[in-house]
């Protein structure tokens, strides 16, 4: 979560109208779409940017956006700790199908022995289809006057809950998967991926890392995170290490933040914040913040700010205002971004960068 995404994205609109100017090009046909601090230089190819072939799988119950935006975002940052963002390029999945993948997601069957769920068993009560989605990610080092594989990662997430319907058009019903058994179905499902990656002869002497993540409810307004990973060089996964994220949205319940200190003061500074920006405009529809938590300390906050006002006047003085109050009143020292919006457009952003002490803003206007 880094408020440097909206930059990156700014970046690649760019580099696709002044692509020499902003990548590597090559004899070959491939060029780079440059970088800036601490994300992957992507590839572009005979003039497009390389995009997976699997891009956009999952089984049909993902019905939480928020679950496909961390579980990519997410997916980057376990590859960065063990491809360096200096010495790889990435490039989006090439290795495994729309095919395959949806195979994989699949149940077991007779006619698709692959499936990595379960047969659904009694339609009154059925197996829970445990494995949601599957992404590739390939690391590139540049090979004289071309791009050569040197590593992998593949994502693997993993339902909190079953959805399910006894009769077709009935009612739905759920079923709660726990944590324990998210992490044994993960580990059984990468063991398996493993194997089935190693077959192929230009995937058998690359590093894979192989990451598992915990789907949030249909109804969080969360997206889930990744909980270990494991870095591979046989046939089998070796030790896998664990990660502590937990994503929470501001402002919480008071019995929300009772157990916890931190929490609690996060919680409190965000609606010192809230409080003071809807006293002085009243306008607004909703403040409301997606934070991260990492081995227990604050990572970094997303802030969404719905308003009413219609006058680019009152855009630009509220937007200003934000900012010196984003600095007074939100935790400091981690990066932050606030995105202020109608029920129909994007109206400014205010955000700062980690290891930054001020914000920056920008309104967007019209000509």
């Amino acid at each position: 979560m880094k408020a440097k995404k909206l930059l990156i994205v700014g970046t690649l609109l760019l580099s696709t109208i002044v692509l020499a100017s902003c990548g590597k090009s090559s004899s070959k046909g491939y060029s780079t779409t440059g970088s800036t601090g601490g994300t992957y230089q992507g590839v572009i190819k005979g003039g497009h940017y390389k995009t997976s072939k699997a891009r956009g799988v999952n089984i049909n119950q993902n019905n939480n956006q928020y679950n496909l935006k961390s579980f990519e975002s997410g997916l980057t940052d376990v590859s960065k700790r063990v491809f360096s963002t200096k010495n790889y390029i990435f490039q989006e999945g090439q290795y495994l199908s729309t095919d395959t993948i949806e195979s994989w997601l699949g149940r077991k069957t007779k006619s698709n022995p692959n499936g990595l769920n379960p047969t659904r068993g009694k339609k009154s009560d059925p197996n829970p289809e445990y494995i949601q989605q599957i992404e590739e990610q390939d690391y590139m080092t540049e090979s004289g006057s071309s791009l050569k594989l040197k590593g992998m990662t593949i994502g693997i997430g993993i339902n909190s809950e079953y959805n399910y319907h006894k009769k077709t058009d009935g009612p739905s019903y759920t079923k709660k998967i726990s944590d324990e058994e998210v992490q044994r179905q993960g580990k059984i499902a990468a063991d398996k991926v493993l194997k089935r990656l190693r077959q192929r002869k230009d995937l058998k002497n690359i590093p894979i890392v192989i990451a598992l993540y915990k789907q949030a409810p249909d109804d969080s307004l969360v997206g889930g995170t990744f909980f270990a990973y494991s870095k591979n060089s046989g046939s089998s996964v070796s030790t896998w290490h664990k990660l502590n994220y937990k994503n929470t949205v501001l402002p919480k319940a008071n019995a929300e933040t009772s157990q916890n200190s931190g929490s609690s003061t996060d919680n409190d500074s965000f609606s010192n914040f809230k409080s003071q920006i809807q006293n002085f405009f009243p306008n607004l529809s909703g403040v409301t913040a997606q934070a991260q938590y990492h081995n227990g300390s604050l990572s970094g906050m997303h802030i969404t700010i719905t308003t009413q006002f219609y006058s680019q006047s009152e855009i630009s003085s509220f937007t200003a205002y934000i900012t010196r109050a984003a600095k007074r009143y939100l935790p400091h020292g981690i990066p932050i971004d606030i995105k202020i919006q109608s029920d129909s457009e994007m109206q400014a952003v205010v955000y700062r960068n980690s290891g930054s002490d001020n914000f920056q803003s920008h309104v967007f206007n019209s000509y």
